[in-house]
């Protein structure tokens, strides 16, 4: 991707206070806590699309967020983490928050974001692959919500029908 999440990672091995600000600006609108400028607008200088420039906020913060030190596993897309929670816990809220979050309209965004990646804390989330699904949110053939759905319902299905394939095989 852009190397955006490398940025912050970087400025978080200098100083951890990172973390705490973008954590903070969460809780106001992306692109609106004066204290998180320094750690993303040096990023985003050149960056004219409020549309753009507001999710880099919001996934800085998401990232700080759901940092943890040592964390493992290779990150995967959000939708795979949901279908992997899902299938884990077994519960079928988390498909139902993840098809409101395909639904979301800007204005709901980050709230159902906020949430989604908070049930995901212990997953590996591909915060660049987040960052560029979320910068063509608004696309008006929805390739990202798209996107997220084909990975979340084909990890699902890929534990279902696992199964019936290996017994079909061995019947030829």
């Amino acid at each position: 991707m852009n190397g955006f999440i490398k940025w912050l990672e970087g400025l978080n091995e200098k100083d951890t206070k990172v973390r705490a600000v973008l954590r903070r600006s969460l809780a106001f609108d992306p692109g609106t806590y004066v204290p998180a400028y320094p750690y993303v607008e040096p990023f985003v200088k050149d960056e004219d699309n409020p549309w753009r420039r507001e999710m880099h906020y919001l996934v800085a913060g998401l990232w700080a967020m759901h940092w943890r030190e040592g964390q493992k596993g290779k990150p995967t897309s959000l939708g795979q983490a949901c279908a992997t929670y899902q299938m884990a816990s077994g519960s079928t809220n988390t498909e139902n928050r993840f098809i409101n979050l395909l639904d979301a309209d800007p204005d709901q965004l980050t709230h159902r974001l906020r949430q989604t990646i908070a049930l995901l804390k212990e997953h590996s989330i591909d915060f660049d692959a987040l960052l560029k699904g979320l910068l063509y949110w608004n696309d008006d053939q929805k390739r990202t919500q798209n996107s997220w759905a084909r990975d979340f319902y084909r990890n699902i299905k890929h534990e279902n029908e696992t199964e019936p394939t290996i017994k079909e095989e061995e019947n030829k």
